[in-house]
Protein backbone atom coordinates (compact mmCIF):
# COMPACT_ATOMS: atom_id res chain seq x y z
CA UNK A 1 0.00 0.00 0.00
CA UNK A 2 0.98 3.65 -0.77
CA UNK A 3 0.21 6.55 1.82
CA UNK A 4 0.56 10.57 0.26
CA UNK A 5 1.25 13.07 3.07
CA UNK A 6 0.62 16.26 1.65
CA UNK A 7 2.01 20.14 2.06
CA UNK A 8 2.26 22.93 0.14
CA UNK A 9 5.74 23.70 1.22
CA UNK A 10 9.08 21.51 0.10
CA UNK A 11 10.64 22.25 3.92
CA UNK A 12 7.63 20.66 5.51
CA UNK A 13 7.43 17.60 3.06
CA UNK A 14 11.27 16.84 3.53
CA UNK A 15 11.21 17.53 7.68
CA UNK A 16 8.38 15.10 7.34
CA UNK A 17 9.80 12.32 5.28
CA UNK A 18 13.08 12.71 7.48
CA UNK A 19 10.59 12.19 10.92
CA UNK A 20 9.20 9.20 8.83
CA UNK A 21 12.28 7.24 7.91
CA UNK A 22 13.36 7.64 11.99
CA UNK A 23 10.49 6.55 13.15
CA UNK A 24 9.82 3.98 11.21
CA UNK A 25 12.99 2.41 9.72
CA UNK A 26 11.09 -0.75 8.66
CA UNK A 27 9.49 0.82 5.15
CA UNK A 28 13.14 3.04 4.81
CA UNK A 29 13.09 6.50 3.31
CA UNK A 30 9.74 7.75 1.89
CA UNK A 31 10.68 9.61 -1.37
CA UNK A 32 9.27 14.03 -1.64
CA UNK A 33 8.14 14.67 -5.32
CA UNK A 34 6.15 17.67 -6.61
CA UNK A 35 3.02 17.33 -8.19
CA UNK A 36 1.19 20.01 -9.98
CA UNK A 37 -2.66 20.59 -9.23
CA UNK A 38 -5.05 19.34 -11.40
CA UNK A 39 -6.07 22.19 -13.96
CA UNK A 40 -3.50 24.43 -12.23
CA UNK A 41 -0.80 25.89 -14.82
CA UNK A 42 0.93 27.92 -12.10
CA UNK A 43 4.04 26.18 -10.69
CA UNK A 44 3.10 27.68 -7.38
CA UNK A 45 0.27 25.64 -6.82
CA UNK A 46 2.20 22.53 -6.86
CA UNK A 47 1.72 20.20 -3.96
CA UNK A 48 4.50 18.74 -1.99
CA UNK A 49 4.45 14.75 -1.18
CA UNK A 50 6.07 12.43 0.96
CA UNK A 51 5.51 8.79 -0.70
CA UNK A 52 5.17 6.17 2.18
CA UNK A 53 5.24 2.74 1.11
CA UNK A 54 4.20 -0.03 2.84
CA UNK A 55 3.73 -3.24 0.43
CA UNK A 56 4.48 -5.21 3.30
CA UNK A 57 1.86 -3.71 5.12
CA UNK A 58 4.01 -3.26 7.83
CA UNK A 59 1.57 0.06 9.08
CA UNK A 60 -0.81 -1.04 11.35
CA UNK A 61 -3.66 1.70 12.29
CA UNK A 62 -2.23 3.38 15.28
CA UNK A 63 0.69 3.88 12.50
CA UNK A 64 -1.43 5.26 10.13
CA UNK A 65 -3.13 7.62 12.60
CA UNK A 66 0.92 8.69 13.73
CA UNK A 67 1.61 9.27 9.73
CA UNK A 68 -1.54 11.47 10.15
CA UNK A 69 -0.53 13.25 13.05
CA UNK A 70 3.29 14.17 11.98
CA UNK A 71 1.21 15.69 8.32
CA UNK A 72 -1.25 17.52 10.60
CA UNK A 73 1.68 19.61 12.68
CA UNK A 74 2.85 21.05 9.33
CA UNK A 75 -0.54 21.59 7.77
CA UNK A 76 -0.18 18.88 5.79
CA UNK A 77 -2.85 15.73 5.22
CA UNK A 78 -2.50 11.48 4.56
CA UNK A 79 -3.77 10.23 1.23
CA UNK A 80 -3.73 6.52 0.39
CA UNK A 81 -2.47 6.13 -3.22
Amino acid sequence: MRHLLVFAERDDAEEVAENVAEEFPRIGVPAVVREALAGEDDAEDAQWLVVVEDPGGVLGADHLARLEALAEERDGWREAG
